[in-house]
């Protein structure tokens, strides 16, 4: 059984002693998020890295994107090396989840994601709303009659 499983719902019976908000200051404590994300920003850019150890078959990874949400699904497997007894075991794995929230809203058409060395890149660009465009208006100059 998955030990975070436990400590869920721990939490759960918790939260229904203590409410909802009591815990969410000690989420990362009593299950680390995975996976790791970095989030860097242009004036028109969004890079996010992904720590995804080991990945071999990229269809067990999802990401998803919503005006300005990342959403991540998958698994972080590490295979056992068979006849040998873990000693330290501080690399997180498993099922996740994760959303995060992005700086600014991003283009649905321009998107892109690599991986490369246990690392997904993504690359996001800003969507500037029809109606925040800045539009040049022309001066014509009229008869006067």
């Amino acid at each position: 059984m998955d030990p975070f499983q436990q400590m869920g719902d721990w939490k759960k019976n918790m939260d229904h002693f203590f409410g909802d908000q009591f815990w969410n200051e000690f989420e990362g404590i009593i299950k680390p998020t995975i996976p790791h994300v970095n989030v860097y920003k242009t004036d028109h850019e969004i890079f996010c890295v992904v720590s995804i150890p080991g990945l071999e078959d990229l269809h067990k990874v999802d990401i998803f994107v919503d005006y300005s949400t990342l959403e991540l699904k998958g698994t972080i497997d590490i295979e056992p090396i068979s006849g040998i007894t873990v000693v330290k075991e501080e690399i997180l794995q498993g099922v996740f989840e994760r959303k995060v929230t992005l700086p600014f809203p991003v283009r649905a058409d321009k998107m892109r994601a690599t991986y490369r060395n246990g690392l997904i890149y993504i690359q996001l660009h800003r969507l500037i709303s029809e109606s925040s465009r800045k539009n040049k208006v022309n001066i014509e100059l009229l008869d006067e009659d």
